[in-house]
């Protein structure tokens, strides 16, 4: 069975959360607020599923090596 691509999604997750959490510190930079809260809040979430990818990766891993 192929193992799924845990690494290369949440690479990319936290990749986009990153460049959320830059676009969060320009726009409020620039005079933007009434957009900070809203990138901000997605840049969080990108983080976050990141982090559940990678755990789910590890149980998915503990689970098959057994």
């Amino acid at each position: 069975m192929k193992q799924p691509t845990f690494a290369g999604l949440s690479a990319a997750l936290a990749g986009l959360g990153t460049a959320l959490g830059f676009l969060t510190v320009q726009l409020r930079a620039e005079g933007y607020e009434q957009y900070v809260e809203s990138v901000a809040t997605a840049s969080v979430v990108m983080w976050t599923t990141a982090c559940l990818t990678v755990v789910t990766w590890v149980r998915y891993r503990q689970m098959n090596s057994e």
